[in-house]
């Protein structure tokens, strides 16, 4: 009997709680799940986890479209060149063997949780981010309520959501931990405003890695449907208990726990 339909509901509702209780991209680890649980692929279970973070993005989003928060033609943009190169990502994902994408998933693994504990402790101690740096080129206009574009603010985002997207189906990560970084860096947007946006790009690009893995034949619906469901009532359920608990320490142990998973990946890798 296959138990997967039964054990992906519950991997989809760990990764949903780690996406709302963190806030800092639980979604990165349900690749890494699917693999170890599973027995997937990263080329299997990349398409499933674009489906479940897919639907919990675009859920997100139009909650801060709802609220006023997502600035939805930055957003439009990053995702328009997110899904240009996704598909490259995808095609490239499926002609190379699942060693060296082991490798390649457990590097950008240690590249997350390194940068999410710095950004934890500076949080914690009141540390400024980019202390000296000049003003991000997207500013956003006040009297408008709107960015002020321009080349270099354009650029910034192009080259941002076009690697967000290759990453995407490549690896199946969404790309919230580039697009987040990118909109601090490069825009002055507040932080409900910067999650609210980076979701909406991920609800796109995630849709459409989702819609060109299922016309290429590559998405196994009878894992993700159910994987998604559970993903979505996670990220619910986590959001409300979130509230209740510190960010900055949840975000250190969250960083811990992907550098375990990274480590793991990175063995089980170089023993394929």
């Amino acid at each position: 009997m296959d138990y997967s339909i039964f054990i992906s509901p519950c991997l989809g509702l760990i990764v949903g709680l780690l996406m709302g209780l963190t806030g800092a991209g639980g979604g990165i680890l349900s690749v890494p799940l699917l693999v170890f649980a599973l027995h997937l692929t990263v080329a299997e279970a990349a398409p499933i986890s674009l489906a479940a973070i897919c639907l919990a993005a675009g859920v997100g989003a139009l909650l801060g479209l709802k609220n006023k928060i997502l600035r939805y033609k930055a957003a439009g943009f990053m995702a328009f060149f997110g899904l240009i190169l996704s598909p490259i990502g995808l095609w490239v994902s499926q002609r190379l063997p699942n060693a060296p994408l082991l490798i390649l998933f457990s590097c950008t693994l240690f590249y997350v949780s390194i940068r999410l504990y710095r950004q934890a402790h500076k949080e914690i101690h009141g540390i400024p981010d980019f202390e000296g740096k000049s003003p991000p080129p997207c500013l956003l206009d006040s009297s408008r309520g709107k960015l002020s574009w321009n080349v270099p603010c354009a650029r910034a985002l192009m080259l941002s959501g076009g690697l967000a997207g290759f990453l995407s189906g490549l690896l199946g990560v969404g790309g919230g931990f580039v697009i987040v970084p990118a909109l601090k860096r490069y825009t002055d947007l507040p932080v409900n405003s910067i999650v609210a946006t980076s979701l909406g790009v991920l609800a796109i690009i995630a849709g459409g890695g989702t819609f060109f893995s299922a016309m290429s034949g590559n998405l196994n619906i009878i894992i993700a449907a159910p994987f998604a469901m559970g993903a979505l009532l996670g990220l619910l359920t986590g959001q409300e208990l979130g509230k209740k608990l510190s960010g900055p320490r949840l975000q250190q142990i969250f960083s811990v726990l992907t550098f375990c998973v990274a480590v793991s990946l990175i063995v089980k890798g170089f023993s394929s």
